[in-house]
């Protein structure tokens, strides 16, 4: 069950070889085996991840990531809400195309991919706009691995009273939290990211009385937050529709491999240790990295391409995957890069590895030698 390459992507990750083992068995989505001592057991977990202030409860959701975002969005966003949301990348993009398909009132705060938000311009629109009742921000934007300051934002939206969502898609499990000490009312990730699961479903972290306060409120079925979780609340663990039961296991066993490796704050190190590494190692092979050094996240790491006329991404890709890599394209719309993942089942000496692969996939500079 050896992989084939490292995917160097923020999800789908490389995944160890006992995680996909963990995707060998069946499952009854009716029994207690699976309910009780698999799906309760991870919503346990993932609050105790969470945080350690009480009054916080999980809910599993079906789909990609973008699916819990739209059932957190669409079950606590009431009739009459407006939803502030900072886009400074696709994935704060995506909440406000979430928004406006929804029908949802929004004001759209958009300081540039490459800027973290402005507090003094949020708090102006917290200030001239009333009807703003819930503020949404992503923690770790993917589109640069820029990471945004949730601290000081969610601060300044409870000062206000609002309710926060945070996106922390691509850094819960891998960046230290605690969403109580944060105030932040409903937190979204995926099973596919730091946790170092596969695809298949995400999940809520919310206070329960936010949770209490959406019922009926939901503009989808499938996607109903709260009825969701009122399922798993009432039937220990029951999905209220077909759950990915082989996905859900071998997230249970990196939830076990999560701590075996010393929780959150060892796993952090890594992830750190492997940004560290490969923008040293990048920075001497003559690549530069997008955003300032202050702005980087240890999930993904966004780089200038090359400006020699012979570079092309597609063969540059091509000739790192036979070396065993895959990296990921440019996802600015303002600067030509692409990105490289630090996050998985990756290590130091993996991204030393890829390195020495990229140097010699460096065929434009061959080409110069050669001349």
């Amino acid at each position: 069950m050896k992989n084939e390459y490292l995917l160097l992507t923020p999800g789908p990750l490389s995944t160890s070889e006992t995680v996909r083992q963990a995707m060998l068995k069946d499952w009854c989505t009716w029994d207690d085996d699976y309910n009780k001592e698999v799906v309760e057991v991870i919503r346990t977990k993932l609050v105790q991840l969470a945080t350690k202030h009480k009054g916080y409860t999980s809910v599993l959701m079906q789909g990609s990531g973008t699916a819990s975002v739209e059932a957190t969005i669409g079950t606590a966003m009431g009739k009459h809400g407006k939803l502030l949301i900072i886009d400074n990348g696709a994935y704060g993009a995506r909440i406000a195309q979430i928004a406006q398909y929804l029908d949802i009132p929004c004001h759209i705060i958009a300081p540039g991919e490459t800027s973290q938000p402005s507090l003094d311009e949020v708090e102006v629109a917290l200030t001239v706009d009333p009807e703003i009742s819930h503020v949404a921000i992503v923690h770790c934007e993917t589109t640069t691995g820029m990471l945004n300051p949730i601290e000081s934002f969610s601060k300044l939206a409870k000062s206000y009273g609002k309710t926060v969502i945070l996106d922390a898609m691509s850094s819960f499990g891998g960046i230290p939290m605690d969403i109580g000490e944060l105030g932040i009312d409903f937190m979204i990730s995926s099973a596919n990211k730091c946790i170092q699961g596969v695809p298949g479903f995400g999940f809520v972290i919310a206070k329960e009385d936010k949770l209490v306060e959406c019922k009926g409120q939901a503009r989808s079925l499938s996607l109903d937050l709260y009825d969701q979780w009122q399922c798993m609340e009432n039937n220990h663990g029951k999905w209220r529709f077909t759950s990915p039961t082989h996905t859900v296991r071998a997230f249970f066993q990196a939830l076990i491999e999560l701590e075996e490796e010393g929780g959150v704050e060892a796993r952090h190190l890594r992830y750190q240790t492997n940004q560290k590494t490969l923008v040293t190692g990048m920075k001497e092979l003559g690549f530069k990295p997008l955003l300032d050094e202050t702005l980087h996240s240890p999930i993904i790491t966004s780089f200038y391409s090359p400006i020699e006329s012979e570079y092309d991404f597609k063969a540059f890709y091509d000739r790192l995957k036979e070396q065993g890599f895959v990296i990921y394209p440019g996802k600015v719309s303002n600067a030509d890069c692409f990105r490289i993942g630090n996050i998985g089942e990756v290590y130091p000496n993996d991204i030393e590895r890829l390195i020495a692969a990229i140097e010699k996939s460096m065929y434009w500079k061959q080409a110069e030698t050669v001349v």
